[in-house]
């Protein structure tokens, strides 16, 4: 198994992963290694290393998710996890959480689910645009199912 690590600054990762508890429930092998204001990036890579440490023990490798490319967690996470041949993606939202952690239990190659998170992350960044309704005929039934 793939494991996975989510981090960020402030409370991110934590807020990311109570959202995919709701809509998922709690992931197995997977870590939440907030970046909060009062932590030193030493005490942050001391907080990834032992997350990346944990997981070494079961996983294969670690796809390590962070919010902002360039920002402290995405680059202790390039220092710490590229060593180790692990895969670090930065622009992590909502939905490319949910379905990272969701196909990662089906693939074995962290360089391609990296491949897939950024995929997924840029289709779920989209605004609603309204469609102006069809007309329908007084004998077809409407079967949409809204949004």
């Amino acid at each position: 198994m793939i494991g996975l690590i989510v981090t960020g600054h402030g409370h991110f990762a934590s807020g990311l992963t109570e959202a995919l508890n709701v809509i998922a429930g709690p992931a197995d092998h997977y870590y939440a290694v907030d970046f909060n204001l009062c932590d030193s990036t030493d005490l942050l890579a001391e907080k990834l290393e032992q997350a990346m440490d944990n997981l070494a023990a079961d996983c294969e490798s670690v796809l390590v998710l962070s919010d902002l490319a360039g920002g402290s967690p995405f680059k202790l996470s390039v220092e710490l996890g590229y060593p180790r041949g692990y895969e670090v993606v930065a622009g992590t939202n909502l939905g490319m959480l949910v379905e990272i952690n969701m196909v990662r239990q089906f693939m074995d190659d962290v360089h391609m689910l990296a491949k897939q998170a950024v995929t997924v992350g840029k289709d779920q960044v989209q605004a609603f645009e309204f469609k102006q309704p069809v007309a329908m005929d007084e004998d077809e039934e409407d079967f949409s199912d809204g949004i």
